[in-house]
């Protein structure tokens, strides 16, 4: 169960999707959270609940940038 994320992360969901991958890119944040497939681009947006359930790691952290 994956608890701590953020926008850019790339996380590895316990299902593959139809393409084959299973690492996932966070696009959106909230309530529903949404990702996009790394493979083929599909995005599909899941309940934060459903998400934390089915997220298995995360794999990168983005790099903050101070301007």
């Amino acid at each position: 169960m994956l608890t701590e994320f953020s926008l850019g992360d790339h996380v590895v969901m316990r299902k593959p999707h139809a393409c084959g991958s299973n690492e996932w890119q966070i696009v959106r944040d909230g309530a529903d959270i949404k990702i996009k497939c790394i493979k083929c681009g599909r995005i599909v947006m899941l309940d934060r609940g459903d998400f934390i359930r089915s997220a298995k790691k995360r794999i990168t952290v983005p790099l903050e940038v101070d301007v």
